[in-house]
């Protein structure tokens, strides 16, 4: 069974390239992103890799820890990450954990449809881990998930608003519209009513009586 939005995160230990990792404990107080990868040295790869590598002040603000998945062992995963300190133009200094097990990716669903067909005839590309990104919180909840076949890279750039949106309405009775970005107006929740919503919040822009914008509580 897949996971869903608010359950807990499995917890899970495994070798990685910065140790053993015991998931929950290094999460501590932290928002975490998981990210997972069909294989070590593989082109859509190794640019991911280096987009996180170039982002790592920014996750560093925000409180999160990245983690990558990979099907390979330590040892290539140190080899890579020369490749991937190449295509970046900076290191790629966050872990990434060893799952020649298939425990992780097992344990967050991230094996395609194939990988479930019987033995015979499989290839090992059928059982290639897709490209999934799981945002968890500090609570150890499943806030975000977002899956990408094999042939398409992720939007890093989205994963980060993304991680903004989930961080901004985290806990709060608002939400955030299509496209928002940080520093733009907000929706109130419906659990405030309008006198509410303004105390709180402080003028509204009502578009309707259920869509109520407030300024962006920075």
């Amino acid at each position: 069974m897949s996971l869903r939005i608010n359950d807990i995160a499995p917890d899970f230990t495994a070798d990685s390239t910065e140790g053993e990792i015991r998931f929950h404990e290094w999460l501590g107080d932290s928002y975490a992103i998981i990210f997972s990868h069909p294989r070590d040295f593989t082109p859509v790869c190794t640019t991911e890799f280096g987009a996180v590598a170039q982002l790592a002040a920014e996750f560093e603000k925000r409180n999160t820890k990245v983690i990558g998945v990979s099907v390979d062992s330590v040892e290539d995963h140190r080899k890579w990450k020369n490749d991937i300190a190449q295509v970046a133009g900076v290191p790629a200094n966050f872990a990434i954990i060893d799952d020649t097990s298939l425990t992780v990716a097992k344990a967050y669903d991230m094996l395609p449809a194939e990988y479930y067909l019987p033995g015979e005839g499989r290839s090992p590309a059928d059982s290639a881990t897709v490209r999934a990104v799981f945002i968890i919180g500090p609570d150890k909840k499943v806030r975000l998930t977002m899956t990408y076949p094999m042939s398409i890279g992720r939007n890093f750039a989205e994963i980060l608003r993304a991680l903004d949106a989930v961080r901004k309405t985290d806990g709060v009775p608002l939400a955030t519209p299509a496209n928002w970005v940080p520093g733009e107006d907000v929706i109130v929740a419906l659990s405030l009513d309008d006198k509410a919503a303004a105390e709180k919040f402080g003028p509204l822009d009502i578009r309707l009586p259920y869509l109520r914008y407030a300024k962006d509580p920075a």
